[in-house]
């Protein structure tokens, strides 16, 4: 049979690594595809720097839409990225009747549901396992592996970058700016790493593990989205003085009222297997009424790990090439007619709905009867306390007395779960006090039971 046609858009980090992979372990593949997968063209704006990768193997051009145009490409990989170009390209690479595989969350989380029905028009796959955790192979998992169960939750590290920073600061006791500033200069971190630690990269992916998980179309302009850049050193040392290690979660969970869908720092239980996932590594777990809670975890970026998962769909494409579209696998798991329509009966919640538990280090000046305030407006708004840790005024990080020479010292209070939307009542009277001095930290935490 004759191989399949691949034309390569963007020959950067995971294009170059998915013409090495592909080139080394072409016989396996073929034979596990049982059909050859060749990349015939390449399209890169730096055709000197694509030709030293691919040789006189591919035909390299300048130009994205020569590949698009040619009958011959059978599959075309998008490896450009953004929501510009790559989704005009994306678009008309379908209407040309071409397969695509793309590694781009940020296009398919806010234009997903436009090109997944533009491709379902014209019976072609669009095909997205790298675009999630890397190399982990968590898209099949939640669309193939764990199809009889109803999901019941997902929670992810899956931004390697703010793993990394987080796994720092609580190694060495140093604080956000100073570890970012070192992130950049080892590679870990872009220069421009706004995506990264805002939580917005890793909102793109729950947004799309949310969607095929509970069959409903890919919402980010819902999601609830919080990086880390206001963690302290201190919040982290005071975690872990609780049992706790704070990580950087996508979450998406099934409730009555409808799905949540956030992201952003969490206090996790260090026995928990995710809560000790270091440095730049993913980690996914997922909850089905079936399996009980699964985890997958590997690199979540490099040039070959997403390889691994690019070339991975372009095996599944081979194998259904020839098959009637109405039997192939839906790229959001549910039939497309059966998707749960947004805002209907499993709407994304607002965050003042979500029910959680939290973390509180509340400033307050060291005398008597704080604590007796705020523990009576919690009481007030229906807020249980979990447990309570007061610092000594010499166990506090920072001074321990202000600009006027008053003592300070840190309330450390969790609670049991509560209503976010009582929660941010409850702290606006908090900080209202005149004996709290600084702003209140509040990070939420997940027992991930």
């Amino acid at each position: 049979m004759k191989p399949i046609q691949v034309g390569l858009l963007g020959i950067g980090t995971v294009g170059s690594g998915t013409f090495n992979v592909l080139q080394r372990n072409q016989e396996e593949i073929r034979r596990r595809a049982g059909r050859g997968i060749e990349i015939a063209m390449v399209a890169d704006l730096d055709t000197e720097r694509a030709r030293s990768v691919v040789g006189d193997t591919a035909k390299v051009v300048g130009d994205a839409r020569e590949i698009i145009a040619n009958p011959e490409i059978d599959v075309v990989i998008e490896l450009i990225g953004g929501y510009g170009i790559a989704k005009a390209l994306v678009l008309e690479a379908i209407a040309a009747g071409k397969h695509v595989v793309t590694a781009n969350k940020a296009l398919l989380a806010v234009h997903g549901s436009e090109i997944f029905k533009a491709a379902a028009e014209k019976g072609v796959m669009v095909a997205y396992e790298a675009a999630v955790a890397g190399g982990i192979p968590i898209i099949k998992a939640l669309r193939e592996g764990l199809t009889a169960n109803q999901i019941q939750w997902v929670a992810g590290i899956i931004n390697g970058t703010t793993n990394f920073i987080l796994s720092e600061m609580r190694d060495k006791g140093l604080d956000f700016d100073v570890v970012l500033k070192e992130a950049q200069r080892l590679g870990y971190a872009e220069a421009d790493p706004t995506f990264d630690i805002e939580g917005v990269d890793a909102a793109h992916k729950v947004t799309l593990m949310s969607a095929i998980a509970f069959g409903i179309p890919v919402q980010f302009d819902k999601a609830h989205v919080e990086g880390i850049t206001k963690l302290s050193a201190a919040d982290i040392k005071y975690a872990e003085q609780l049992g706790y290690r704070i990580k950087l979660l996508g979450i998406t969970k099934r409730t009555d009222k409808g799905i949540e869908l956030r992201v952003h720092p969490s206090l996790v239980p260090t026995k928990r297997l995710i809560a000790n996932v270091e440095g730049a590594m993913n980690a996914v777990v997922v909850h089905g009424d079936a399996v009980g809670t699964t985890l997958y975890y590997g690199k979540g970026a490099g040039s070959e790990p997403t390889a691994s998962a690019v070339i991975a769909d372009l095996v599944d494409i081979a194998r259904l090439h020839t098959a009637d579209p109405e039997h192939r696998v839906p790229p959001l798991a549910f039939q497309s007619n059966t998707l749960v329509a947004a805002g209907g009966e499993l709407p994304v919640l607002p965050m003042s709905e979500v029910v959680t538990s939290y973390y509180l280090r509340i400033r307050v000046a060291d005398e008597a009867g704080v604590l007796a305030k705020i523990t009576s407006i919690l009481a007030g708004m229906g807020i249980s306390i979990d447990a309570l840790l007061q610092r000594e005024a010499g166990e506090v990080s920072g001074d321990s007395e202000g600009s006027q020479g008053v003592p300070q010292t840190d309330l450390i209070i969790l609670t049991h779960a509560t209503r976010e939307g009582d929660m941010d009542t409850a702290l606006a009277q908090i900080q209202q006090l005149p004996t709290v001095l600084a702003p209140i930290n509040r990070i939420r935490k997940e027992e991930l039971n």
